[in-house]
């Protein structure tokens, strides 16, 4: 009897630690759902009017068993650190070489953005550069970031973005994460294989367990005195086939990408200022109208733009990953008042170069389509190597045109102030030079005028199997995904 009371004593103690922990831990949870974003994080600009808005794109297609590649954007790169005289900030997601598999004979993106950014301080040793990139590029602290070392040996200011500030996406994960792993260091020794990189360099266990909260610094964007450039593409070779867009804008709105970088810089200790732009004193004029917006302000963005869509309006997207319940709910709501809504999406079947299961384009597709009765319009890209990775939306009414692109995949990840992102929104007559650009090339890739560039909505979703519908439900309710 005596053994049985201190066996049900021992039992209300356990009950009682465990009732603590899970009120801790629950606790957690909710507040990094719901606490305060840090300072300029989520940030819109003014709405300012331009002329200047020019349109880049980087295209791969295959014809006859051949590779066939048309780059604009990071020649574009090159052009403005060339001309640049007073700072240079980048912020960009990926730079590294490291590829799975070196006999594709990747465009060399990383070594050319870093060898041309060290002859830049080279040549002007007291000009401030800045490049902010995230911390996957070393294995979330799991070895060195060789080429944002390289940067740093040449003195240019290298900012790995502090994520823990942020929201958290993952939350069944990183609440018990930050209840003693984010403490204890690299955790033992680099021998855990890489998830990127098939034989790359090994992760340590804390790396390992930091990746699991899948945070990213997302951005894509480059930024001097003259111009700036906000894109959907990584200086990282295995990207370096990748179909991309990007949009080139100059004038007082520079200094707005300033400020949202700097609310980067300032989530951790580096210190580091970013130098100050000012504007033109003549005000921004124009036909088009232009602004700037990160994080869950691109979303409000996109669904005011899709609201707008009404019957013989044209919807197009072109976009790596499309999955938001709110995005996917505006479109069909779109199609419903018959706007003609069209897709090309990527077939999500590889990703940093190793195979995926068509998740989460596949189910939402489908989705879209049954749930309209057909009328969304949906084309794959037709993929290899590489990936269709724009992040961008057009709405063509009948005199009006307006265009949301950047780094934002519309995912609940990249618009719901969990990633840190970057988009314009610009707006203007359908007749302006970078709409009929911009309209040019959805036209060219549905039609195939030039090359054969997209397929027929079967060619994947054919293959549709219901396990892929369940688990893609099941990972965007627990929010264990990357999207």
């Amino acid at each position: 009897m005596t053994f049985f009371k201190q066996f049900v004593r021992w039992l209300r103690r356990l009950g009682v630690v465990v009732l603590v922990l899970l009120t801790f831990y629950f606790t957690l949870m909710a507040y990094h759902q719901l606490k305060p974003l840090p300072p300029g994080i989520s940030h819109a600009s003014p709405v300012y009017q331009t002329d200047n808005v020019e349109f880049f794109r980087d295209l791969t297609h295959h014809a006859d068993d051949e590779r066939h590649v048309d780059q604009e954007i990071f020649d574009q790169v090159e052009r403005m650190i060339e001309r640049a005289d007073d700072f240079i900030v980048i912020d960009n997601f990926m730079v590294n070489g490291l590829v799975n598999d070196p006999s594709e004979d990747y465009p060399q993106l990383s070594d050319n953005l870093v060898d041309q950014l060290v002859r830049k301080r080279d040549a002007n040793p007291d000009m401030p550069i800045v490049f902010i990139s995230d911390a996957i590029n070393s294995g979330y602290g799991s070895y060195p970031a060789e080429w944002l070392d390289r940067l740093r040996d040449a003195d240019i200011d290298v900012v790995i973005s502090n994520l823990t500030p942020l929201r958290d996406s993952t939350p069944v994960y990183s609440s018990l994460w930050r209840m003693g792993p984010q403490w204890l260091g690299d955790l033992g020794g680099e021998w855990w294989p890489n998830p990127f990189l098939e034989k790359g360099p090994k992760f340590n266990l804390g790396g390992y367990l930091d990746m699991f909260n899948i945070k990213a610094n997302h951005r894509k964007v480059v930024i001097t005195e003259r111009t700036a450039l906000v894109a959907s593409a990584n200086a990282h070779d295995e990207s370096g086939f990748h179909e991309n867009v990007a949009f080139e804008i100059d004038g007082p709105i520079i200094a707005d990408l300033l400020h949202a970088e700097q609310a980067v810089i300032d989530l951790g200790d580096s210190g580091i200022q970013l130098p100050s732009y000012t504007p033109p004193e003549e005000p921004a004029t124009g036909e088009l109208s232009l602004q700037y917006t990160t994080e869950r302000q691109t979303l409000h963005n996109v669904l005011d733009t899709i609201e707008q869509a009404g019957e013989d309006d044209e919807l197009w997207l072109a976009m790596y990953y499309l999955a938001d319940r709110e995005v996917v709910n505006a479109l069909t709501d779109a199609a419903r008042r018959r706007a003609q809504v069209s897709l090309i999406l990527d077939p999500n079947k590889k990703a940093f170069g190793r195979k995926k299961s068509g998740l989460p384009n596949r189910p939402v597709v489908e989705e879209l389509m049954e749930n309209t009765d057909g009328e969304v319009r949906v084309r794959w890209y037709d993929v290899e190597v590489e990936e269709f990775h724009p992040k961008m939306m057009m709405l063509r009414q009948a005199n009006q045109s307006t265009i949301i692109s950047g780094s934002t995949n519309f995912t609940s990840r990249n618009l719901d102030n969990y990633n840190l992102e970057a988009s314009l929104m610009i707006s203007g007559p359908n007749d302006a030079d970078v709409m009929r650009e911009v309209d040019d090339y959805f036209l060219m890739l549905w039609h195939n005028e030039g090359g054969d560039y997209t397929l027929e909505a079967d060619e994947y979703q054919n293959i549709l199997s219901e396990w892929q519908r369940v688990l893609y439900g099941v990972q965007a309710y627990l929010k264990l995904t990357t999207y």
